[in-house]
């Protein structure tokens, strides 16, 4: 065998256990028992999904943590009426302070649905609201999308995985294993943006300094 051929072997190893380790480290923090939430924020943004979801970013509203809120990728099926009684807000709290969003179909569309949202109303920070697995993806495409914008997390921790090792139960581990290959692409994005940003930084003090 070839020194290349193995050197070749080398990298894709040591590239699979860095891959099956990462997996591990993001499916033990997405399922632990979520942190204490006391934030406040210009904004709520909660992206559609489960509907404990939708019930959680209702109660932080009404709690007073955020103004406003954005339900993004509402189904266009759903009327506005249905969703106003799974937020179990008074019509009147709905009307003023909750905005629904039918354009995104995807998490992609969602951080840009977003941002539009925030942009027209001038909010400079926002309180996520999503499931525990979905958040790392979701935060991903947010800072991409609104680099400005302070973005705190306020994740739901499905039903399913209250109670149970996810390691047990192939359904649990099928949802873990699919979000964790469509969270490394935005991951992997969200780095080359920090490196082009930081080289262009570093290019724009070099500049100066040369011009001074």
């Amino acid at each position: 065998m070839s020194r290349s051929i193995k050197i070749l072997m080398s990298i894709v190893g040591l590239s699979l256990w860095g891959l099956i380790l990462g997996f591990v480290f993001f499916a033990n923090q997405v399922t632990g028992k979520p942190q204490r939430f006391s934030a406040s924020a210009d904004g709520i943004v909660v992206f559609t999904g489960e509907g404990i979801r939708i019930k959680e970013a209702a109660r932080l509203l009404k709690e007073g943590r955020a103004g406003k809120l954005l339900i993004s990728g509402v189904n266009p099926k759903i009327k506005a009426s249905e969703l106003g009684r799974v937020t179990g807000l008074s019509n009147k709290h709905f009307d003023c302070c909750v905005t629904l969003g039918y354009e995104a179909i995807n998490t992609l569309g969602n951080a840009n649905e977003t941002f539009e949202w925030a942009q027209a109303h001038d909010l400079k920070s926002l309180i996520v609201v999503t499931s525990s697995y979905h958040m790392p993806r979701a935060l991903a495409e947010l800072s991409i999308a609104m680099p400005e914008t302070a973005l705190l997390s306020h994740v739901v921790l499905p039903t399913r995985f209250q109670k149970r090792a996810w390691w047990t139960h192939f359904d649990v581990t099928f949802v873990l294993v699919s979000e964790y290959l469509k969270f490394l692409p935005a991951a992997a994005r969200v780095g080359v943006k920090n490196i082009q940003q930081a080289w262009v930084k570093d290019t724009n003090a070099h500049a100066s300094m040369t011009a001074n």
